[in-house]
């Protein structure tokens, strides 16, 4: 061992906290010792788990599940050092089955590979984290923990690993550069600190320190640090210019009349990050492209009553999004749907949360029909996020949206608190009134409100959620699928634990959901009873039933669903999840001179996952939707059976990994809509989409992208009809074709 590795002796660990107690409040302590200049890989330990790992090693890791506070069911150690400039971490791993699953996969896509973890609570406030992990082939994921909020892996930050199989296990280090992170500016650092291993075959999750289900809440229960004097992430200014390159066809509906167009294009970009006084950050974005984001997961879109939600994938957008989260999704960033330029601002200081984004947005301006007074105009968005943190683990804050088009405008203001009120319970709240202006109109005003009452426990979890929006509240920038509505949500889960079988918990969840109008008038109840098994493997079985009635223009609808799903990755290279459900819903698009009438609904999913090899996956998804006449429904030519509408949806992805950069990824989409137009107001679709993308990521910012897409529909140009175009039987027309090369290059000072 060289002498900057003995530096290692100086490492201090204490023993996991015993009791739920000690592990929510007075957290352990981790000891960091520096290391005088730049630490090489070669420097930290290597020395095997089978023998002894030396006092400076870090092993005591504990289950959070399944095993609430049992040891780590393999041999784990690891050691944590820094210099000036980074954190280092080494895991050695043993596995005595000799089945570690480790796969040469793209950065963030570790799927259910066994892999360590170390999170980094930088502001020591016990509510947001860093989360770095790896597989064994130290392929990276990163990530942002906040609490009462779900994982955030869409944030990316340059950092380095490696990992490799070994004999008894695994191996995997990490360095960690303390520019890449933001914390106080402060001359001594106290750092949140927690180390994990995840083993998918056994549902296992291990800790150190000893991180327990019994209390609400992870970042809670980290190590606290000490030896962090003196660090800094110094200058950091990043740079990002872009460049691409396209060649495209494509169908032009907004003409006179429509025609096929061919377009060859070469444009640039710029995003550009700032670190101001170590813990703000500004980001800006000129011409931001998004051509190589992949396209969203499949989801049936036909008969929805309401609008579904498509998550956001956007770089520019994701990064800290989680600054802007409320319990009411009042900013959901794909509204902005084609920004010209952006601006985002984010930081911390002390007990104040502050975040801003500015952008602009083209394609409203662009969808307004020709002698519209939009038409070319952009949208200007605004969106100002400021929070208090009060005590450990409460907060109260402020959230304001703005959107301006063509005249009008639309104005929402939030207020929202979080308060931990046991260690098992948390409360929330949030008020909120919108302004909206039609271009020429009076002013609209409405206000709303949410609540929630959540526990987490081992065995017990509960919701209790109560929301109340007017008939007048509006949210341009939000995702709000309804208003005027007072709605009462309640779901209870309770999951019994046996020791000694493979079975790791089972239990009922028992769910319902009551919704009136402001007049009194009831709109939608459900009530549904489910039973959850989860094994090993990781593999699962649930089983649902519920009946509901909900009211559509006027008229009650009674409805039923049982469904079956089952899901398993026990085998290393084939996963998958099925799900059917049968029932009854409403046909919401009825077909001319037809009420909306009730039908026997059909509904299934399949998703296999092969992995022929560590660096191949073949992900196959083939989703269903259907409506049939149910017995005794009237009309003329009505049959029983007969069926009102299928949808059908099929995506192939493949994957292959030739090394840690080098990728190639190829989509095919097929999507089918067949209707009866007599009894459904639907057109007959077919959609054929083709996507293939090649992919060389040196690190999140410098990229070589090259892509070709194609998407082909049923139709066809005919100039006799006022459209001048008609449906045909097979998807035989390109109405989207494009190749493309982006190049980006991070500069980083």
């Amino acid at each position: 061992m060289s002498p900057r590795a003995a530096g290692f002796s100086a490492l201090l660990c204490l023993g996991a906290l015993g009791a739920a107690g000690e592990a929510a409040g007075e957290a352990s302590r981790i000891a960091i010792p520096r290391q005088a200049g730049a630490l090489a890989m070669a420097d930290i330990p290597r020395g095997g788990i089978a023998d002894d790992p030396g006092d400076s090693a870090i092993t005591e890791f504990r289950q959070r599940e399944p095993g609430d506070g049992e040891p780590c069911s393999e041999p784990t150690a690891a050691w944590v050092t820094r210099d000036d400039d980074h954190l280092y971490v080494r895991f050695e791993c043993s596995d005595s089955s000799g089945a570690v699953r480790a796969h040469l996969s793209r950065r963030d896509d570790l799927g259910t590979d066994d892999r360590v973890m170390v999170y980094l609570d930088t502001y020591g406030d016990r509510r947001r984290a860093y989360m770095f992990a790896c597989n064994p082939l130290g392929v990276q994921l990163d990530a942002v923990q906040t609490e009462g909020q779900d994982e955030d892996d869409t944030f990316d930050t340059v950092w380095s690993s490696s990992g490799e199989l070994t004999p008894s296990g695994y191996r995997v280090t990490m360095t960690i550069p303390f520019r890449s992170l933001r914390f106080a500016d402060a001359r001594e650092q106290t750092w949140g600190v927690a180390l994990g291993r995840v083993i998918p075959r056994r549902n296992e999750e291990s800790y150190w320190p000893y991180i327990t289900k019994r209390v609400s809440g992870l970042v809670p229960q980290f190590a606290r640090t000490t030896g962090l004097a003196g660090i800094s992430p110094g200058r950091n200014v990043q740079v990002i210019p872009y460049g691409i390159s396209t060649r495209s066809r494509f169908l032009d509906t907004e003409g006179d009349e429509p025609a096929i167009e061919r377009r060859n294009e070469w444009r640039g970009g710029l995003d550009a990050k700032v670190v101001l006084r170590d813990t703000y950050t500004l980001d800006a974005a000129i011409q931001p492209d998004f051509s190589q984001v992949e396209s969203d997961e499949p989801q049936v879109t036909i008969n929805q009553r309401f609008e579904v939600y498509f998550p956001e994938r956007r770089p520019f957008f994701i990064e800290n999004a989680g600054y802007f989260a409320t319990p009411e999704e009042l900013f959901f960033s794909r509204r902005i749907a084609d920004p010209g330029v952006g601006v985002r601002f984010t930081g911390k200081a002390g007990s104040w949360v502050v975040g801003g984004v500015a952008a602009d947005d083209r394609a409203p301006g662009r969808a307004a029909p020709v002698g519209d007074p939009g038409r070319g105009a952009r949208a200007w968005n605004e969106v100002v996020s400021l929070r208090r943190e009060l005590g450990a683990e409460s907060s109260v804050g402020l959230l304001a949206t703005s959107r301006d088009f063509a005249g009008g405008s639309n104005r929402v203001l939030s207020f929202d608190g979080r308060w931990k009120a046991t260690p098992t319970w948390v409360l929330t709240a949030q008020a909120m009134r919108s302004l909206t202006r039609a271009p020429g109109g009076a002013p609209v005003s409405g206000p709303g409100f949410v609540a929630e009452a959540a526990r987490e426990g081992r065995h017990v979890e509960n919701t209790t959620s109560y929301k109340d929006l007017s008939p007048e509240f509006r949210s341009q920038l939000g995702f709000v699928k309804r208003v005027d509505i007072r709605e009462l949500e309640e779901e209870f889960k309770y999951r019994w634990r046996p020791k000694g079988t493979r079975v790791e918990k089972y239990g009922p969840t028992l769910s319902g959901k009551y919704i009136a109008d402001h007049a009194g008038r009831l709109q939608e109840w459900d009530a549904s009873l489910g039973f959850r098994i989860e094994w090993t493997g990781p593999s699962e079985l649930n089983v649902e039933h519920g009946r509901s009635l909900e009211r559509f223009e006027g008229v009650d609808f009674d409805k039923q669903t049982s469904s079956v799903e089952l899901s398993s990755d026990a085998l290393h290279w084939f996963g998958f999840d099925a799900k059917a459900e049968l029932g009854t819903d409403v046909n919401f698009d009825p077909g001319p001179g037809l009420a909306p009438f009730l039908g026997n609904a059909r509904a299934a999913s399949v998703t296999f996952t092969l992995r022929p090899s560590p660096r191949a996956s073949l992900a196959q998804t083939w989703i269903y939707s259907g409506l049939t006449e149910r017995a005794g429904a009237a009309g003329p030519g009505v049959t029983p059976g007969a069926s009102i509408f299928d949808n059908g949806l099929l995506r192939s992805k493949l994957t292959y990994q030739f090394t840690r950069p080098l990728s190639l990824r190829a989509i095919v989409d097929y999507e089918l809509v067949s209707p009866n137009p007599t009894r459904v107001d639907l057109e007959s679709q077919r959609r054929l989409g083709v996507d293939v993308l090649a992919t060389y990521l040196l690190n999140p910012g410098t990229a070589i992208y090259v892509g070709y897409a194609d998407q082909l529909e049923n139709l066809a140009l005919d100039p006799t009809l006022p459209t001048g175009l008609r449906r045909t039987g097979a998807a035989d027309m390109s109405t989207v074709r494009q190749f493309f090369i982006k190049a980006s290059y991070l500069i980083r000072r």
